[in-house]
């Protein structure tokens, strides 16, 4: 084959080869001036579509580069108008919106919501229920730091304690269906008391899962806590001091990483909080890392918690007996004339409340969750509903957080503050 050459034949126009093509000259070096490399600030969304935004959340970034200058949330895209629907809603009406919040550990908001409206109304619940509550909301502090530890680790780059993580979620969803026959939309309470008591075996079901829960938790331990890239992914990213935590009003394991110790289950104890025996995991740095740890630690705390309302769940009703707050059971309405007229009062009207309004927190898997409700007299209805939602309060720290890290550890960040759209876009 004959080898190619740049060279111009003999005898012909320089600048022109057979057929008159050109012929390129012979390559000569060039000067150019040296250029000037440089980064210019710039505008980048990430989200409202995006798997590491945790939900329709758009994150509106100023970058130098990769470094992280200012972050914005916007939110509203998953707007739902909670507060404002329950107010055509009569108060037992209200408890399917509540889980629609947090989806994440939604007998908590169940549980948060008619415990604000009974303490309005003086309502009483009974021994068994306040037992029984205590159980959901723990479960589902549980069932909400599973969901975050797997999609923190798969954030981080790890994806085996996601598919332990996720398989011990699937054992709180079957415990959901048996309890209340559906696996994410619970409304499992009522005011009063609950929709059903505990179904046969589901206490046997539920010492299962917490037999085994901390032999996976460990393992999730053991493959995180430690690891050297989980370790500088976390450690002394998204750090806050205890005031500034404080100053921007975070609560949950996001204010006790930062080493405040605040937990309304301790400062302000309901249901017999006080008389439990479980430690407040409390951080030291206020970073992703004491973030991790304070959930991890939660979740072996609620265990023990779990472990002692079963063995303190006493019998009797579950519901107040008061037919003007609770409903009859089935063979009553369909076989006694009085219970009939109570069951169809309270079906159609609703239950009355007394002239004022109500603040009642408690300590959700998220932070303090707090639920006001204003009524007038006589109404069945709430006159204002108004919810103090943790992730709400906790996603405005994010700015500053991520201001002078890196965009890859804005996603750690946002990870670590474990928020839910449902609640803040309510």
């Amino acid at each position: 084959m004959a080898q190619r050459t740049m060279e111009v034949a003999v005898g012909r126009n320089p600048e022109m080869g057979p057929h008159g093509r050109p012929v390129p000259s012979p390559l000569a070096p060039f000067d150019l001036p040296e250029p000037e490399f440089g980064t210019e600030q710039m505008l980048i969304n990430i989200g409202p579509q995006h798997p590491a935004t945790h939900g329709v959340l758009r994150l509106v970034c100023e970058l130098d580069g990769e470094t992280v200058l200012s972050v914005m949330p916007d939110i509203g895209y998953l707007h739902s108008s909670f507060e404002k629907l329950g107010e055509f809603r009569t108060w037992n009406q209200v408890v399917p919106l509540t889980d629609r919040m947090d989806y994440l550990a939604p007998l908590i908001y169940n549980c948060a919501y008619v415990m604000s409206v009974e303490k309005l109304m003086g309502i009483e619940v009974t021994e068994r229920c306040k037992v029984v509550r205590v159980i959901c909301m723990e479960l589902d502090r549980i069932f909400s730091h599973l969901l975050w530890l797997g999609t923190t680790a798969i954030d981080v780059g790890a994806f085996t304690p996601f598919l332990y993580a996720f398989q011990q979620r699937e054992k709180v969803y079957l415990l959901h269906e048996s309890l209340t026959g559906a696996r994410i939309t619970t409304s499992a309470t009522r005011v009063g008391g609950m929709m059903a008591d505990l179904p046969k075996g589901w206490i046997e079901q539920l010492t299962d899962f917490l037999d085994a829960f901390p032999k996976t938790l460990a393992e999730i331990d053991r493959l995180l806590t430690t690891n050297q890239i989980h370790i500088g992914r976390t450690q002394g990213i998204g750090a806050i001091s205890a005031d500034d935590a404080i100053n921007w009003g975070l609560t949950g394991p996001n204010l006790r990483a930062a080493g405040v110790p605040y937990d309304v289950r301790k400062d302000r104890p309901y249901y017999d909080y006080e008389t439990y025996d479980f430690e407040v995991p409390i951080g030291e740095h206020g970073d992703c890392y004491d973030r991790y740890l304070c959930r991890m630690e939660e979740m072996r705390q609620s265990v023990r918690i779990l472990r002692q309302a079963i063995a303190r769940l006493p019998g009797g009703p579950i519901n107040v007996p008061d037919p003007h707050i609770s409903l009859p059971s089935k063979t009553d309405a369909m076989s006694d004339m009085e219970s009939m007229i109570h069951h169809f009062k309270l079906i159609t009207e609703g239950i009355p409340a007394p002239d004022g309004d109500c603040y009642y927190a408690v300590e959700g898997s998220k932070g303090e969750l707090g639920m006001y409700v204003v009524a007038e007299e006589g109404s069945t209805k709430p006159v204002r509903w108004r919810i103090r939602p943790p992730s709400f309060v906790n996603l405005a720290v994010i700015g500053k957080l991520a201001r002078g890290h890196l965009v890859s550890d804005l996603i750690m960040i946002n990870a670590s503050l474990d928020i839910v759209l449902g609640e803040i876009d309510r």
